[in-house]
């Protein structure tokens, strides 16, 4: 037997913080940022603080996620066959995830840096 409507309302829950919850507390510390700072336009000093945020808290959501991704491995491993896969299938999906936050961390500071050299030279170019 399935966890019943334990195992539904956990698999919800775990959706929608999946998919509204997170990228919400993201735009919300970005938004909070700038609203603590001087209203900032300068388009260069966003690019900044997004490879700041990304260089730092990346590694961390990373490692979460893979953590998260082996819980529910591990539960998947002693349900039914029919939810193991759902489970199982769940945790694929975390960990590539992990591993593209993991690989944003580790390029945010190049991106940035083409990111600026690519703004600078049509500011430029246009002036």
């Amino acid at each position: 037997m399935g966890l019943g409507l334990y195992g539904t309302v956990l698999g919800r829950w775990f959706a929608v913080a999946w998919r509204i919850v997170i990228p919400t507390f993201v735009v919300l510390v970005l938004l909070a940022r700038t609203a603590a700072a001087a209203p900032v336009l300068d388009v260069m000093a966003q690019i900044s603080y997004v490879k700041d945020v990304l260089s730092q808290a990346g590694p961390m959501l990373s490692a979460m996620l893979f953590v998260l991704a082996g819980i529910f491995y591990a539960i998947g491993q002693v349900l039914p066959p029919d939810k193991k896969a759902n489970f199982h299938t769940t945790a694929i999906n975390i960990m590539i995830g992990a591993v593209v936050v993991g690989v944003l961390s580790v390029a945010s500071d190049g991106l940035a840096t083409a990111s600026t050299h690519l703004l600078s030279n049509m500011t430029v170019n246009s002036t």
